[in-house]
Formats: structure tokens, C-alpha cells, sequence
């Protein structure tokens, strides 16, 4: 009777025991359901990236990897499926990067959104819905290494070919140079001090030659006063001038023109009768002889 008590309750422990399994298998499928499902295409290495890696969205954990193969249309695409909270909802505009975790060489899925296409993306495998993968900043850096790296050689070049013995020697005289120089410096910043020191003398020498100037700017501006005084009586005294001028031609001048022509003709008759005088002087007492009749006058004879 104890065994089959025994049989008993270890078959409804088992029971108990499957049937929580059961729901507990049930709960996580149901869970599951609850995710949405986005694809992730990328033509780059996805190397560090296993299932069941967390997804980000912008540094919180919304799901993990699901699946990661190629794409079965085109083999230079890989395709990671990833499962999302229902919760979360993406734009066009978002996108993936990798992410390293800690020091251990595996990548996380980072995503992001851009605000760019503010239309929602809907979840699924369809090729125009899928979210690309774009190189984050390590893995720019591990691509553009080469080039860094070839820089950098060209630099040592450059530098081994500046620090020859050549140049190192040029560099000791530049030294050299320099040091002569700052002694010279210090030499004029001396001379400076003392010629800043014999400033305020200079200074009161100044002020006494600026009073010099005052007291001839004020002997200027009389000066000019007194130009420009006779200067005004210049003027009155040549308005004078052409006045009397203008007399002079039009009156004064005609007036002693008619009078010298008078003069002269009373020195003429004058001469003819001093001429006459000297000629016959009985004339003075008895008059001047009557001329006789010319031909064709009155009173002519003709001689006998």
C-alpha cells in the first residue's frame, strides 16, 4: 500500500513537473510571438556577430540575432534577421553599425535612427524594407589604416631626410643665430630704458618749443590780419584808379588833344608872321603891301 502510495505521488510530481515545463515552453513561444522580425543587409563582414547577440536601439537592448545567412538570390549579400520588441517602431530612416563588445572580439547590432524618412517601416524579409548596414567609425579607421599607415612611412622619409648631418649642422647655427640675436636684444632693451629715461627732459623741451609755436601762430594771425587789411585798401585804392583812368581816356585826354592842335596852329601863324616881319618889316607901320591882280582876277592889268 506504501509503494502504491509512493507510485502515486511520484507520478503527479512528474505530472506537475511537465506540465509546468509545458507552460513555461508555451510562455517563452508566446513571448517570442511578440517580437517583430527586420532583416539587416549588408555587402561588408560580419565577423564577431553570432545568434542570439543583443540589439541596440540607440544604446537600449530591444532584441538579439536571430539568424545570419546569405542572401539565397545573391550571395555577396549577407542577411541578418534580428527580433525587435513589438514596442519599438522604426522609421525609413533608420539604420545598423557593429559594435565591439568589451575586449572579447564579438559585435553587437547597433541601430539607429536618422529622422530622415519619417515614414514607418513595416517588419519583414521584403527587399525594400530591409535595414542597411553602414561601417561604423572602427571600421573606417580599420579601412582607411593602410592609408594611414603609408602616411606615416612617407612622414618618417620625410623627417630622416630633414634630420641629416647637413641640417642638423644648419640647425646649430640657426641656434647659434638666435642666441646672438637675444643678446642683442637685451642689449637694445638697455639703450631703449635709457632713451625712455631722457624722455620727460624731451618732454619739457617739447612743451617749450609748442609754446614757441603759440606765441608765432598768434604773431601769423596778426600778420595775416594786417595782409589782409591792406589788401582791401589795395583794392578800394585800385577801384580808385581805374575810375580816374576811365576819366583820364574819355575826358581829360580829348580836351588836351584839341588844345595842343590849337597850339599849333597859332605857332604857325605865328612863324608866317614873324616871316612876314623879317621880310618886310615897313609893314608893321604901314601895313602889308596889296598884292597885285593875278590873271582872271578883278582889277587885273596886263603890262604894256
Amino acid at each position: 500500500m506504501g509503494r502504491d502510495r509512493h507510485a502515486l505521488v511520484t507520478g503527479l510530481f512528474l505530472i506537475i513537473f511537465v506540465m509546468g515545463v509545458t507552460a513555461v515552453i508555451y510562455w517563452i513561444g508566446h513571448f517570442e510571438r511578440e517580437r517583430n522580425v527586420y532583416v539587416i543587409s549588408t555587402l561588408k563582414s560580419v565577423s564577431g556577430l553570432n545568434p542570439e547577440s543583443t540589439v541596440f536601439f540607440r544604446g537600449i537592448a530591444v532584441g538579439k540575432v536571430k539568424k545570419i545567412l546569405f542572401d539565397p538570390n545573391d550571395t555577396g549579400i549577407i542577411l541578418v534577421s534580428v527580433e525587435v520588441d513589438k514596442e519599438i517602431v522604426f522609421t525609413r530612416g533608420v539604420f545598423a553599425t557593429l559594435r565591439l563588445k568589451g575586449v572579447t572580439g564579438l559585435t553587437q547590432i547597433q541601430l539607429e535612427d536618422s529622422g530622415t524618412l519619417p515614414a514607418v517601416l513595416q517588419p519583414g524579409d521584403d527587399p525594400l524594407s530591409r535595414i542597411p548596414l553602414v561601417p561604423s567609425m572602427t571600421d573606417k579607421l580599420m579601412s582607411s589604416g593602410e592609408e594611414i599607415l603609408h602616411k606615416a612611412d612617407n612622414l618618417m622619409l620625410r623627417l630622416s631626410s630633414l634630420l641629416n648631418v647637413e641640417n642638423e649642422k644648419n640647425m646649430g647655427d640657426i641656434l647659434s643665430n638666435l642666441s646672438t640675436l637675444t643678446g642683442k636684444i637685451s642689449e637694445l632693451r638697455k639703450s631703449i630704458d635709457k632713451a625712455l629715461a631722457g624722455i620727460p627732459a624731451l618732454t619739457t623741451d617739447s612743451q617749450k618749443t609748442l609754446a614757441h609755436i603759440n606765441d608765432l601762430t598768434h604773431d601769423l594771425q596778426l600778420l595775416t590780419s594786417d595782409v589782409q587789411n591792406l589788401s582791401t585798401k589795395a583794392g578800394h585804392l585800385l577801384n580808385t584808379g581805374k575810375t580816374a583812368s576811365d576819366l583820364l581816356m574819355q575826358t581829360t585826354l580829348p580836351k588836351v588833344n584839341k588844345l595842343l592842335t590849337e597850339l599849333q596852329a597859332t605857332a604857325q601863324q605865328v612863324k608866317r608872321a614873324a616871316a612876314a616881319l623879317d621880310n618886310n618889316p615897313q609893314a608893321l607901320l604901314l601895313g602889308p603891301d596889296q598884292q597885285g591882280s593875278g590873271p582872271g582876277e578883278p582889277g587885273y592889268k596886263e603890262p604894256k
